[in-house]
């Protein structure tokens, strides 16, 4: 849904044109499209490292499969771990450990039946959310440059658009249409910027945001099923997070 926002968007401006008697095909030049989207993306290239281009090009697919983040089957999945570990002890939730749908839930009831203490579980599991977060910025911010760098390469390649139609100032029927091109590398610099990077970039930060919060319901639920607090006290702190996620909604 996130990348039909992307179409809906540049269909709207192909509908203006074709309701103002533009035909769209005069948006189909390539000199135009190399200038905006090819410096724009090579700006990046020197501002940014490799790993970080492909992990954000890797984000920018969430815009077709977003990632699933499910607050109530996790804060079930932690409650039956207090349930289990009432029951039958902390040693017992090793066996849930292939249950846990995430590396991060995994290794946190691994420290769980390893016996370290609350404070460090809490210390532990709070640094690896942290780094989490400190990945994945990097991603939304190529994406941020890509959108301030475009509309000045859409100036670019106008400026270098209007210098070919000064060369033509002695055949007035191409003049006009060569004035038009030149113009046509800003729209592309504008839309890259408007409706493709900057949108991109926010919806990264906000499921970066949303997976945040799973993992801070799972520290605190860990921590809690660690300090061995009653399981009903451990299901109404976990029903925090999901009312706060539908009240977002």
């Amino acid at each position: 849904m996130n990348f039909l926002g992307i179409f809906l968007g540049i269909g709207c401006i192909v509908i203006a044109m074709i309701l103002e008697g533009t035909h769209p095909g005069m948006m189909l030049v390539l000199p135009a499209f190399l200038v905006v989207f090819g410096t724009s993306f090579f700006a990046c290239v020197v501002q940014f490292p490799l790993p970080t281009i492909v992990g954000a090009l890797k984000c920018f697919m969430w815009l077709l499969v977003p990632p699933r983040i499910r607050l109530e089957p996790q804060a079930e999945f932690l409650v039956g771990l207090s349930t289990t570990a009432r029951q039958q002890g902390l040693l017992a939730l090793e066996n849930s450990i292939g249950s846990a749908s995430d590396d991060f839930t995994r290794g946190g009831i691994q420290m769980i039946v390893d016996g370290v203490d609350k404070d460090s579980l809490h210390q532990i599991l709070e640094q690896a959310i942290a780094v989490e977060e400190a990945k994945y910025e990097p991603y939304s911010k190529f994406l941020e440059a890509m959108g301030g760098y475009s509309p000045t390469m859409g100036i670019i390649g106008a400026v270098l658009g209007l210098i070919h139609a000064m060369s033509l100032l002695d055949r007035p029927d191409e003049l006009g249409p060569a004035i038009a091109v030149a113009f046509v590398a800003t729209i592309y610099g504008l839309v890259l910027a408007n409706i493709i990077c900057l949108p991109a970039a926010n919806r990264i930060k906000g499921i970066v945001a949303e997976m945040t919060l799973l993992k801070y319901m799972t520290l605190d639920g860990l921590v809690s099923i660690a300090s061995g607090e009653n399981t009903m006290m451990i299901k109404r702190r976990l029903e925090v997070y999901s009312s706060e996620k539908k009240d977002a909604q």
